[in-house]
């Protein structure tokens, strides 16, 4: 017992904090809010270090890399992973809301007629074409932007060329490899200690939330967020324990449900991939992942594997085409569907609490509906944004077992 509650010490605090958030959100609803600076604080300093975490982790992790060959297997498998978990997640996604009618044609018209006065507001995309998307999110035209975390897509493609780039300088990098490992160790005690505030930032920040989502659920939503959250909770519990199973067996199946319950936590009371990117490093390493592989998976997850985002795109669909009696009749017509949400959830970047602008867009112009559909998406996202957040990150974790299964071969879990 005495080792239980040593091992789990920190855990245990965070989900009673959790908890205790989630029970003054319940009875003083709206006016919970209050406590929304304190959660908001918690939430900005995890923010202002991911910018140099993201970079130090990568570039530091691709530079003590020996050989090229192992950094080139790495990527490759990664890229593999994650497009076979993101065909799952958009196949169970639309499976799970195909014969479900997520909005009724009257709550659809009282929807659109609450949302026209804002329509305004929200259309401020540009018509730019999809390859200019994909040049503005892989890169940037200064190194300043680089520093934005409205820009962390570019900022892994830089962090990954610099990391190349010491690799391939070899010895004469080495003083700059040295300043930027010792760099990355001080950065992981700055962690630490923001983590000594986490009970109480997370739990104000989750009394906010579950204060304010009362009053502005209405039918589709509510119907929606139902769906969504018991679509969640299914795809978290079988499919990443099938994931775990695929990397490491039965040992890999106790490994990740040993560990993963601090992520879990993290992502759903920040509700950002990015936030919670610390202490995913860190349990991915507990359950055996080497650092090299941890280091990488999980910075390029949070923007380029999102199980959660991608189930939430099909959602996003389906609903508006209920909303706008679409047709899905043919195979063509189902495919568009799929390939929408796949396409969509690529653009969206790892930015904190919100965004997905970009993704909503993209699936509005494609699917061919009316500009006025954009805030309907985004309180869609809104309200799926924590078990969204989840999946995730949780998605991550799992997918770094299975990369290491692919690189280090099935004894990697014996090796641990």
């Amino acid at each position: 017992m005495k080792n239980f509650l040593s091992n789990y010490k920190s855990t245990i605090i965070l989900l009673v904090a959790i908890i205790v958030g989630a029970i003054v959100g319940i009875i003083f609803q709206e006016k919970a809010t209050i406590l929304s600076p304190f959660g908001d604080l918690f939430l900005n300093l995890l923010l202002v270090i991911i910018i140099p975490l993201i970079f130090l982790t990568i570039t530091t992790s691709i530079a003590k890399m020996k050989t090229p060959k192992r950094l080139g297997k790495i990527m490759i498998t990664i890229i593999c992973v994650f497009l076979l978990t993101s065909l799952v997640a958009v196949l169970i996604g639309f499976i799970s809301t195909y014969s479900i009618k997520l909005v009724d044609t009257e709550d659809g018209e009282k929807i659109r007629a609450s949302l026209e006065e804002n329509v305004e507001e929200e259309n401020t995309e540009e018509d730019i074409t999809i390859l200019d998307r994909t040049v503005s999110l892989l890169t940037v035209n200064d190194f300043n932007k680089l520093l934005s975390k409205d820009n962390i897509v570019a900022l892994l493609v830089a962090s990954v060329i610099f990391g190349l780039a010491i690799n391939k300088t070899g010895e004469k990098a080495k003083p700059l490899t040295d300043i930027l490992e010792s760099a990355n160790e001080v950065l992981k005690n700055v962690v630490k200690i923001i983590m000594y505030y986490a009970p109480i930032g997370l739990g104000c920040y989750f009394a906010a939330l579950v204060g304010s989502f009362g009053s502005i659920i209405v039918v589709g939503y509510l119907k929606t967020f139902v769906i969504y959250t018991i679509v969640a909770i299914t795809y978290y519990f079988i499919m990443y324990t099938i994931y775990a199973f695929i990397a490491g067996g039965i040992k890999g199946i106790k490994l990740f449900w040993k560990n993963v319950f601090p992520s879990t936590v993290t992502s759903l009371a920040t509700c950002s991939s990015a936030a919670s990117i610390p202490v995913n490093v860190e349990v991915t390493k507990k359950m055996g992942v080497p650092d090299d592989i941890a280091e990488t998976t999980i910075p390029l997850g949070m923007s380029f594997h999102k199980d959660g985002s991608i189930i939430g795109s099909v959602f996003k669909i389906m609903f508006l085409v209920c909303l706008f009696g679409t047709s899905l009749a043919t195979p063509e017509e189902i495919l568009g569907v799929l390939g929408v949400a796949l396409l969509a959830n690529l653009l969206i970047t790892g930015v904190p609490i919100g965004g997905g602008t970009i993704s909503e867009m993209l699936i509005i112009t494609m699917m061919g509906y009316p500009v006025t559909a954009l805030p309907i998406l985004t309180i869609i996202a809104t309200i799926i944004d924590a078990p969204a957040t989840m999946l995730n990150v949780v998605g991550d974790t799992v997918s770094s077992m299975m990369v290491t299964r692919v690189v280090d071969g099935k004894e990697w879990i014996d090796n641990k």
